[in-house]
């Protein structure tokens, strides 16, 4: 791709401002007074002005009518209706030169949201925490969105600016900042994105460049139409920007399944092709990962080295989904899916990734879901227990150790941070918080209360239980009810937890990640009494086993299997409840 088109660019003696506004007959950049923007045909509009800084703010008045921030703001210090700003990316002065990234084997993430990870809800209260991040273990730090939304609250996917980092918690040359003591300590970090629809309040595109919509609808809005060369390129000119200019290690892009019209030849393989570019010019790690409720194994291949086309790994709902049924009982919703036999689920899951891969869905109708995915890498996969939508999306945003027992806890982290899968946990998590992670927004009038009435609905048979236990998305308490208490991990029972996971994390770290290169899926299969056995065959020849007993009772099994012991108690014939045993041979 060539240089940017998108955003305003810093000259010698000024800057340039553009704006694809096909819709507009006549634009002006609002600076100290108006300045006309020249037309092209194609709908571009741009100038070049002389004496323009760093630190200027600016709109767009389209058509003596309505005055609107840059779609491709660098910052937006005044919220999504006010002024952008100028940012010279150039004057960050980075620290840790010698960056490239880690390799993808090496992935530990944990997925965090800036507004409450910390009391003080900003990229550099953040700082302070990055040392426990990698004294526990973790090798990536993964951030909920952060383009510019309306209000000071939010989880992030009602952005509406894609390039201005909201700025409730700082200004961009913190995030980078942020970043560049990530990189210090060898900690990668990860930037959620969503490109399959814009927010509800702030956008104004539809006043000017309509062509970026279809007349389809996702759940959250307007789905875009990447089948427009102008819009495909601003998603794709975003992607580049967010790991360019600040030097994100990977990106996570949302509900792809979501994504519409993505083109005759998907808008997803072109931004993965020039990522790919990017990573071979920088010499950088760069990693891509989707999540797809489509469970496309297709798109899929953890093997590649800068991307081409491919990404390397899915959010692994279905891992999550059967391990939710077995721990809690629950059946509800998509949870359904799994709730006939949730242990050979996990077993699935393990032996070849997704669970659905191709099957009908109750869920969904009958929708057959899925692609077969054995032959991927068991790293094409992020496994995990708990993440932002599977506790939030719950009409109390509990946590899974508010719902399950302690020992089948344990259990399950013992297996998916030892599986030869990417590991990702959710903040707090590490020490078992039970710190609630609520739904939360901050809308005004109208919205804010349809923001109400759409979670009565969808949540009807909570709020005839609980009633007014619910909490209300829009109040500052609810936000408030989220962030993390870092006091807590020095309770008892929370430095128990946390000694387990870093244990697990230096078993992982010795014993797994040299033999995950070249790793292929295995066999894997449970018993009704709750015995699960799998295995592994690793890139160095090895075989790694897991042997477990995933019930209440004990269980039989056979007295011992070839190798070296990396986990768990010895297999004497007989394995207590929630007892996991782990050896390479």
């Amino acid at each position: 791709m060539n240089a940017r088109q998108f955003g305003v660019k810093l000259t010698s003696d000024g800057a340039r401002f553009r704006l694809w506004a096909p819709a507009a007959k006549r634009v002006d950049v609002l600076l100290d007074k108006p300045h006309a923007l020249n037309r092209r045909d194609d709908g571009w509009f741009s100038a070049e002005l002389a004496g323009i800084k760093a630190g200027a703010l600016y709109k767009f008045r389209i058509d003596d009518e309505i005055d609107v921030p840059d779609p491709a703001s660098a910052f937006q210090p005044q919220d999504v209706a006010g002024p952008s700003e100028v940012i010279d990316h150039r004057a960050y002065r980075w620290r840790a030169h010698d960056w490239r990234g880690r390799p993808w084997p090496d992935t530990v993430l944990i997925e965090t949201h800036v507004g409450t990870f910390t009391p003080g809800g900003t990229y550099r209260a953040m700082i302070e925490r990055l040392d426990h991040l990698v004294e526990t273990g973790f090798t990536a730090l993964e951030l909920m969105p952060l383009a510019d939304f309306a209000g000071t609250r939010n989880w992030g996917y009602d952005g509406v600016l894609w390039y201005a980092p909201d700025s409730a918690y700082g200004r961009p040359e913190d995030l980078k900042t942020l970043i560049d003591e990530a990189h210090l300590r060898g900690l990668m970090v990860f930037l959620d994105v969503v490109y399959n629809h814009f927010g509800p309040e702030g956008n104004y595109l539809n006043r000017y460049a309509p062509a970026f919509f279809t007349e389809a609808q996702t759940p959250w809005g307007s789905a875009i139409d990447y089948r427009v060369r102008e819009v495909r390129d601003f998603a794709i000119e975003n992607a580049l920007y967010w790991l360019g200019e600040y030097r994100f290690d990977g990106l996570r892009l949302d509900a792809v399944h979501a994504i519409a019209e993505p083109g005759e030849v998907s808008m997803l393989h072109e931004l993965s092709c020039a990522v790919g570019d990017l990573a071979r010019e920088s010499g950088r790690h760069i990693h891509l990962v989707l999540e797809n409720d489509d469970n496309a194994a297709s798109l899929l291949d953890a093997d590649q080295g800068p991307p081409r086309g491919k990404y390397r790994a899915q959010w692994n709902d279905d891992y999550h989904h059967a391990w939710h049924v077995l721990l809690t009982r629950e059946s509800h919703g998509y949870y359904g899916d799994y709730a006939k036999a949730p242990l050979r689920d996990i077993a699935r899951s393990l032996k070849s990734g997704f669970v659905y891969q191709g099957e009908a869905s109750a869920h969904r109708g009958g929708q057959l879901r899925g692609e077969p995915s054995g032959a991927l890498s068991p790293l094409s996969f992020v496994n995990f227990l708990q993440n932002h939508d599977q506790i939030g999306n719950r009409a109390l945003g509990d946590r899974l150790e508010s719902l399950a027992s302690e020992r089948a806890v344990e259990a399950a982290l013992a297996i998916t941070l030892l599986a030869p899968t990417v590991p990702m946990l959710f903040m707090g998590e590490q020490w078992g918080s039970t710190a609630p992670f609520p739904f939360f927004c901050d809308f005004d009038g109208d919205l804010a209360e349809a923001v109400r009435k759409g979670r009565r609905k969808e949540f009807s048979g909570a709020y005839e239980k609980y009633g007014d236990e619910i909490p209300d998305p829009l109040d500052e308490a609810t936000f408030r009810s989220a962030v993390l208490d870092w006091n807590g991990r020095n309770l008892p029972k929370a430095r128990e937890r946390l000694r387990l996971v870093r244990e697990l994390l230096s078993i992982r770290r010795r014993e797994i990640v040299p033999r995950l290169t070249g790793a292929r899926f295995g066999d894997a299969s449970a018993r009704e009494d709750g015995l699960l056995r799998a295995s592994w065959p690793m890139g160095d020849g090895t075989m790694l086993q897991l042997v477990a007993n995933l019930s209440d009772r004990p269980v039989a099994t056979q007295a011992g299997i070839r190798g070296t012991k990396i986990w768990g108690g010895d297999l004497s014939g007989v394995l207590s409840p929630w007892a996991v045993h782990w050896q390479i041979g």
